[in-house]
């Protein structure tokens, strides 16, 4: 794939791994970035798991970027938690 290309599906599959995480972080290189990583994240998953994805047809590859987004939103809420928590205590 061609960097254009790359950036399209990493913005798609980052927004919709977001809107499913429910992520409030804002930004587009941030979503592309999310969207990128996942496709790594998903294609390295892909591969370790021993299907060969070199004939794989398009919407198979955002829908496997969108899983490793997904996997990666959640292990970043995980490891940094969902936000401030404010104290009752007075």
């Amino acid at each position: 794939m061609d960097l254009l290309a790359w950036i399209i599906v990493g913005f798609l599959a980052g927004g919709i791994a977001r809107w499913i995480v429910k992520d409030d972080r804002s930004g587009c290189l941030y979503t592309v970035g999310v969207g990128v990583l996942g496709a790594l994240i998903g294609g390295g998953l892909v591969r370790a798991a021993g299907i060969d994805n070199e004939d794989t047809e398009f919407l198979a590859s955002v829908g496997t970027a969108i899983v490793g987004a997904i996997l990666l939103l959640l292990i970043l809420q995980a490891l940094g938690g969902r936000g401030r928590r404010r104290s009752t205590r007075r």
